[in-house]
């Protein structure tokens, strides 16, 4: 197959896949304590064994782990870092329609920085067991650490370090540039922030309680761009980073809603990414018009849910990216599920092969309306 376009490609994917039963029956066992953290992680090497192959057989130009050694999607990496720690929590900061995920939540106790990571063992084995396909890497956006530690946080005190919130911003983005060379290194070409932070500043509710408590979010928005530009900024030339927005995933729920149009202009007008994938499967993210403000960044329309196990009709999701395509040239669009099908370990209300034939349905509408985009 060769390829005619790069990253983001006409039919992508968000990152995470369901987590196949023996995998979480391998990890309830490693929890009870009744096998060993070496025979979790060759159960884990298995999984996305597996899951890689499945990705190429379907047609996937960049494969991912899907996310199979995580918990969540963003607390794990952040965890991580130096200076922050996870720590329990009474209930989520946010509310999702429905079920809850076990609570936990981060604290800034020190020097943000990135020094060791077991993300980049994670990425090796990717890469390794790819064999020469290219392999997409999904983190957290810096904003997440931001967000979750000083905004959501109701009881935010800074530590002395970061008295002047300008050191703190500027210790995420260095953190984030060293995490990026040091996946570049690993052979990372494909790199995804994932980012629920400007998910939430497009509810009218989340707005309104966040002012209440005394934030300015047009300032916080363009501290955010800031900092995610300066993480990226020295990027090398062949490596593509996107930015994945997000109204909240778990178990087929969610917690934000509202339209991109409150932060468009900051985040598609300014962000150095080189594309955005958008959730657009719902009326809950409102219409295309925020489109506008997109510069050359490609836009992957998330049209498709990755919430359910009903398939959309083709011919209304070609509609629709007809009508994005009044606001951004063809040509800068792509198409993808709106979210990992498994943002959280417990995984989304449908079965390993609706969440296929998702991807394949992906396919189908990507050759209808960009023929040839690759030469199979």
């Amino acid at each position: 197959m060769t390829v005619k376009q790069r990253a983001p490609f006409r039919a992508d994917i968000v990152g995470s896949f369901l987590r196949p039963e023996f995998l979480k029956e391998a990890r309830q066992k490693y929890l009870a304590g009744s096998i060993k953290r070496e025979e979790l992680t060759q159960i884990e090497n298995e999984a996305i064994d597996k899951l890689i192959e499945k990705e190429k057989q379907l047609g996937l130009l960049a494969v991912t782990d899907g996310e199979f050694r995580r918990r969540y999607w963003h607390l794990d990496f952040l965890a991580e870092l130096d200076g922050v720690r996870e720590v329990a929590a009474e209930h989520w900061s946010v509310e999702f329609k429905g079920h809850q995920p076990k609570a936990a939540t981060l604290e800034i106790a020190d020097k943000i920085n990135f020094t060791g990571h077991s993300f980049l063992e994670h990425f090796a084995y990717l890469h390794k067991a790819a064999q020469g396909t290219l392999c997409k890497m999904t983190i957290p956006s810096p904003s997440m650490l931001h967000l979750i530690c000083c905004v959501r946080a109701e009881e935010y005190a800074p530590i002395l370090r970061y008295a002047d919130e300008e050191d703190l911003f500027r210790d995420i983005a260095a953190a984030y540039r060293q995490a990026i060379h040091k996946f570049y290194a690993l052979g990372c070409r494909y790199l995804q922030l994932d980012d629920t932070s400007w998910g939430e500043f497009c509810d009218v509710s989340k707005r309104q309680a966040y002012e209440a408590r005394g934030f300015d979010l047009a300032h916080i928005a363009e501290k955010y761009v800031e900092m995610i530009n300066a993480a990226i900024e020295d990027r090398p030339e062949d490596m593509t980073i996107t930015m994945h927005i997000c109204r909240g995933n778990f178990r087929s729920t969610w917690f934000s809603s509202g339209g991109y149009e409150p932060i468009a202009e900051t985040l598609f007008g300014t962000c150095k990414v080189d594309g955005f994938f958008l959730e657009y499967d719902s009326d809950r993210a409102g219409d295309f018009r925020p489109l506008r403000y997109i510069q050359e960044q490609k836009v992957v329309l998330g049209l498709i849910t990755s919430k359910f196990p009903a398939l959309e009709d083709a011919g209304e999701v070609i509609r629709r990216i007809r009508e994005a395509s009044e606001y951004v040239p063809l040509e800068q669009l792509c198409l993808s599920p709106q979210c990992g099908f498994s943002s959280t370990e417990e995984g989304n209300a449908l079965t390993e092969e609706q969440q296929w034939a998702k991807i394949r349905l992906i396919q189908k509408i990507a050759d209808e309306v960009w023929p040839g985009w690759t030469v199979r």
